[in-house]
């Protein structure tokens, strides 16, 4: 885990966020134990488990009674609008202020992404 990244139960939560976003965690499979997560990143498991409890708060995980946890139907899309919202918010608002200020049009900015997507 990254110590600069935040606390290492939201590290464990974007983890498995991260999978199912990718798809290597499909909706309805069953997500890593608290045990797993706590033997692979040699972590607490009650800190593994807090990440887990956080998802299943969020509705991106469920639990199973004896069985354990697993993705929700939906929670890919449903972390795909967060992320995008939260992608506006980060990004896009704050380069959309910046082409303001500097008299850049939308156009002109459409055109600018265009040619650095051309050049990629």
């Amino acid at each position: 885990m990254n110590e600069d990244a935040g606390p290492i139960f939201r590290q464990v939560a974007a983890q498995i966020e991260n999978a199912i976003v990718d798809g290597s965690l499909a909706e309805e499979s069953q997500a890593p134990s608290s045990n797993e997560l706590s033997a692979f990143h040699r972590i607490n498991p009650a800190t593994a488990a807090k990440g887990l409890n956080q998802l299943v708060a969020d509705g991106v995980l469920y639990k199973r009674r004896g069985v354990g946890m697993f993705v929700a139907t939906g929670a890919r899309e449903q972390l795909l609008k967060r992320r995008r919202s939260e992608f506006a918010d980060q990004y896009v608002r704050p380069l959309m202020t910046e082409a303001h200020k500097l008299g850049i049009s939308t156009r002109e900015l459409a055109t600018m992404i265009d040619r650095w997507e051309d050049e990629r």
